[in-house]
């Protein structure tokens, strides 16, 4: 299986930011708190060179929490970063941001100092759209539960002396680690129409059986997990009623029925990769990338 999705409007997108890139003095990626490292993107991290970024792990309240600390850990070690774990639409929490960004860069965005300019970038579907409009205070951005639902760049003046600007959800044009682009599609980033979705399930149900075997007990109501991703699924949609003539099982529909409960946080808090499942992989290095 073969996960590739770069809708052409990111491609513009990706141009955007680089062009704006000179005039921004600090970086809000928001990342899904449950795959941290999938759903960031390398783009960033080569082009803000030394400028300061605050990590969002977004969804926090869908993630393990222990994986969660271990992600701030992870991230707090880095040069001018920070990671703050949040829930979108929790304006108490969402509120420590502005305070955030101005202790990151104490020259600007306080009384009497220039407008403090922030880039917030994130891939689809990762909720910063929900973000900018808590920040914000009323609906700004559009929020979907579908990847690709903002495709504009925009300016937004926060009136607290930060000035925002939002960029499309931006994915790397070449999902190399297709172990990552397999956790992006079981969360929901990737459009529906650019996998296979029960293959991304069975490959979800392996992980879920190694490392939330309780979870998925209790949620289908199992005494025992079946030994294979296959047979797993099969038994899901069998207690379900994922059925068709004759009491056969529609895999297909297993398969959308688990991606459908992990999104939604009805199995439970999980995270689908930790700090020590990292791969440290090398960037390209073409001038054309950038």
């Amino acid at each position: 299986m073969i996960i590739d999705w770069y809708p052409g409007h990111m491609k513009k997108a990706r141009a955007q930011i680089i062009e704006v890139l000179p005039s921004i003095d600090l970086f809000i990626e928001v990342l899904d708190a449950r795959l941290p490292d999938s759903s960031s993107n390398p783009l960033l991290e080569r082009l803000r060179k030394d400028k300061p970024c605050i990590k969002v792990l977004n969804k926090s309240d869908l993630a393990d929490p222990t994986i969660t600390k271990a992600w701030v850990t992870h991230f707090d070690k880095q040069q001018s970063v920070r990671a703050l774990p949040l829930e979108a639409t929790d304006r108490r929490n969402v509120g420590l941001l502005p305070k955030l960004c101005r202790k990151l860069v104490p020259n600007r965005g306080n009384k009497g100092q220039k407008p403090l300019r922030v880039m917030i970038i994130g891939i689809p579907n990762v909720g910063k759209s929900t973000l900018i409009n808590t920040l914000a205070g009323k609906k700004i951005a559009r929020v979907g539960d579908k990847p690709a639902i903002t495709t504009c760049p925009q300016q937004i003046d926060l009136r607290n002396g930060i000035l925002l600007s939002d960029t499309p959800g931006l994915l790397w044009p070449v999902l190399e680690n297709q172990a990552g682009a397999c956790r992006l599609a079981a969360s929901g980033a990737i459009g529906d129409n650019a996998f296979d979705t029960t293959a991304v399930a069975m490959e979800t149900a392996a992980y879920l059986a190694e490392r939330y075997q309780p979870l998925l007990q209790k949620r289908y109501k199992l005494q025992e997990l079946p030994a294979g991703s296959v047979e797993l699924l099969e038994e899901i949609g069998r207690r379900r009623g994922c059925l068709v003539s004759g009491g056969d099982v529609d895999l297909h529909r297993a398969a959308e029925l688990l991606l459908r409960e992990l999104r939604s946080g009805k199995i439970g808090r999980i995270s689908l990769e930790r700090p020590s499942d990292i791969v440290v992989e090398a960037a390209p290095d073409k001038e054309e990338d950038l």
